[in-house]
């Protein structure tokens, strides 16, 4: 298999793993940082926006999970788009 075929379908795969607790944090972030604004205390968001979900308390290792998800998926898009460049550069 070639390498552009293999660094899409590291991509594909990580891509919906990692925007579900991507977009958790950013969007209770956010919210947080607006009702606090307001003076409205919703410290729920900031459990969620660690990583405590209840019974599931992942706060040691949430923002690493995080990191390395982005770094993966970043990297995986960049060697994407290096390879698909390449790839034209040869092709003209």
């Amino acid at each position: 298999m070639r390498r552009h075929h293999l660094l899409r379908r590291v991509h594909r795969t990580l891509v919906p793993l990692a925007a579900v607790p991507l977009l958790l944090t950013a969007l209770s972030g956010s919210l947080y940082g607006a009702l606090s604004a307001r003076e409205i205390d919703a410290f729920w968001l900031m459990k969620l926006h660690t990583g405590n979900f209840g019974a599931v308390n992942l706060q040691p290792y949430y923002s690493t999970v995080l990191g390395v998800l982005t770094l993966f998926i970043a990297g995986s898009g960049i060697g994407m788009l290096l390879t698909s460049r390449r790839g034209r550069k040869q092709n003209s």
